[in-house]
């Protein structure tokens, strides 16, 4: 893990990059001695989202499953969905 100033991180910012890049882990950027940014590798930053957006997807799924569970209902049927949505 590596840390600088954001005032270091304008005159150093080619190689905070550099470092984020390489070494696949965030560099924080301190103001005041707090962390108020963090810089990463794109191809990081994008592995994070799609992780995110699936662990979603995962709770969606199961909040879903918990209310059918605790209603009594089942699964809406594909046809009936489409015809609700005027697919059909």
């Amino acid at each position: 893990m590596s840390e600088m100033s954001v005032t270091d991180a304008r005159s150093r910012l080619a190689e905070a990059v550099d470092t984020a890049r390489v070494n696949h882990e965030p560099v924080y950027l301190l103001r005041r001695g707090r962390r108020v940014a963090a810089l990463i590798d794109a191809e990081d930053l994008a592995t994070l989202i799609a992780a995110a957006e699936d662990l979603e997807d995962l709770r969606a799924a199961s909040a879903a499953r918990t209310e059918m569970a605790d209603t009594g209902t089942g699964p809406v049927p594909w046809e009936e969905v489409k015809a609700e949505l005027g697919l059909a």
